[in-house]
């Protein structure tokens, strides 16, 4: 499955990242997928829990891709 995340900010912190999109229910399990090499960054391996990812990158975990974007403008 592939989609998207809207960033409010500079950056969100992987951990935040993977359970505010709903792939993990709690800090603990993002922490472990992270922990467990299970988590790709831009193609890479991310061990980082509190990597900072910004809009434009891209995190794959168990089937799902997370395009990051900024949130749409106002119109």
């Amino acid at each position: 499955m592939k989609t998207t995340f809207e960033i409010r900010g500079e950056y969100i912190c992987l951990d935040q990242l993977l359970k505010a999109a709903g792939l993990a229910g709690t800090g603990g399990e993002a922490h472990a997928a992270v922990d467990g090499g299970r988590v790709r960054v831009d193609g890479k391996v991310e061990s980082r829990r509190r990597a900072k990812l910004r809009v434009g990158q891209r995190v794959s975990f168990e089937g799902c891709s997370i395009l990051l974007v900024a949130p749409a403008a106002d119109t």
